[in-house]
């Protein structure tokens, strides 16, 4: 009897950066433009059966009829944590977090898996990476501990998903995608294929089953979180683990919140016994400031919702090589360049044979422009040797023709540094006028950078 022959497998390319499709490789995805990024996959057949939503067959529903009080908030214990979310744990949802490895994202998920389940209910952490007794050697090492965390160690989804299904848990933490894999893929664990698969179908459970899923997320060495890109777009929430491993600040980004606002912030501080709360965050970045040093300014950010006083440090030094050194820390490299363009072209200060450096303390990385006044102050005052009074703030933005640009949210950022004891604030003299400026907080309003840098120096 002759034997029948295997199928053929079938395969074709995806895209790691952008999620495209393609039948043949190429050195740059025809998509995206991103190099070296196509990966092959083999193309799996599903049944009617596998295509169908695990949330089953819903009749479209009347606008007016849906309950907008259905579904309420459950109150995440850790409050720097809540903030980021929005306001507390959305029942399902489903939330990524990456962050770089040994930056702390295991400790806070530990954390607040355990205070969830003394608070909220049984909890269920998953773990793909570390054993049961590591898990548990962690925890005792935090000082937690509770009978309501469950601890299930697998990397098979199908398992996960029925732990889940029977223990309904109120919030469930799988450490991380990149090691589940489904049964009926052939790809290896990580893949585009087996990380998308398994987000897609967590996602199903947390709907049908209204459980708050956490998946942590490895991220690559751009900082980017590895996997397709349709990963971020699957999920309700990502959410970003930032800060130097030299500091022991941490910063919760969140850079996409469907249930909340996207850039908002929480601060934390990696200790010996986990994360702990930064409750006032400017206060801690400015707790070893050197004052009346030349090249140090305080600048005022938002992060979301939230002021943040920061430390902006420059130091200029002569070079004999022909292309200076341009290092920036914490701040936009681009932004820095025109900084000093424009330093050089409408103020008259020539760093073409000085090394610049700027440095934003604490390992907090600053992407407004609202900043741009601060750290060019910066830099005229380490040019110049001429210390910044410890009592003035700085925020603006800083425009081609010099000019000082207005930036919203003015209020907040002047309520908070009067709050910190500071008593001037050089800000731009085109911002809306403050109904009711916080007392004993001297506004000194400037039009130009170079006023700006008259204020500053003699002040």
């Amino acid at each position: 009897m002759p034997k029948t022959a295997a199928p053929k497998l079938k395969t074709h390319y995806v895209c790691t950066n952008c999620g495209s499709v393609h039948a043949r490789w190429a050195g740059k995805c025809p998509e995206c433009g991103e190099w070296n990024t196509l990966v092959e996959e083999v193309i799996e057949e599903r049944t009617a059966v596998g295509r169908r939503s695990a949330v089953g067959g819903l009749a479209p529903q009347k606008l007016a009829d849906i309950r907008a009080d259905a579904l309420q908030r459950l109150p995440l214990p850790i409050g720097e944590f809540s903030r980021v979310l929005g306001g507390g744990i959305v029942p399902g949802s489903l939330v990524l977090i990456g962050g770089d490895p040994g930056i702390g994202k295991s400790t806070l998920l530990l954390q607040s898996a355990v205070l969830t389940a003394r608070h909220l209910g049984p909890t269920l952490y998953v773990s793909g990476e570390e054993s049961a007794q590591q898990i548990k050697m962690r925890a005792e090492r935090l000082g937690v501990g509770d009978s309501e965390l469950y601890l299930l160690t697998e990397t098979n989804l199908d398992v996960v998903l029925h732990a889940i299904e029977n223990m309904k848990p109120k919030l469930c933490i799988v450490d991380s995608i990149q090691t589940m894999y489904v049964d009926n893929l052939q790809s290896s664990p990580g893949t585009v294929t087996q990380v998308r698969e398994s987000a897609q179908r967590l996602q199903a459970i947390a709907k049908a089953s209204n459980v708050a899923v956490f998946i942590v997320g490895h991220v690559t060495k751009e900082g980017n979180i590895a996997g397709p890109k349709v990963l971020e777009h699957i999920v309700d929430t990502v959410l970003q683990l930032e800060g130097d491993r030299f500091h022991s600040f941490r910063v919760l980004r969140s850079m996409k919140n469907r249930f909340g606002a996207t850039s908002e912030v929480g601060v934390f501080e990696m200790a010996g016994d986990g994360m702990r709360e930064v409750l006032n965050p400017s206060e801690a970045f400015l707790a070893e400031r050197m004052v009346h040093a030349p090249g140090s300014t305080v600048a005022v950010t938002m992060e979301g919702t939230r002021p943040l006083l920061v430390e902006v440090q420059a130091l200029t030094n002569a070079t004999q090589n022909p292309m200076p050194r341009r290092t920036a820390n914490g701040f936009d490299y681009n932004r820095l360049f025109l900084l000093i363009a424009v330093l050089g072209k409408r103020v008259g200060i020539r760093l073409h044979d000085q090394d610049v450096f700027v440095n934003v303390v604490g390992g907090l990385t600053i992407d407004e422009p609202a900043a741009d006044l601060a750290a060019a102050v910066a830099i005229a005052s380490a040019h110049k040797g001429m210390p910044v009074p410890a009592d003035i703030v700085v925020v603006g933005e800083v425009g081609l023709s010099g000019e000082v640009r207005s930036v919203g949210q003015l209020g907040q950022r002047l309520n908070e540094a009067a709050k910190l004891g500071f008593r001037r604030c050089i800000l731009p003299k085109t911002a809306r006028k403050i109904e009711h400026p916080p007392d004993g907080l001297q506004l000194m309003p400037v039009r130009s950078l170079g006023e700006a840098l008259d204020a500053a120096m003699t002040g």
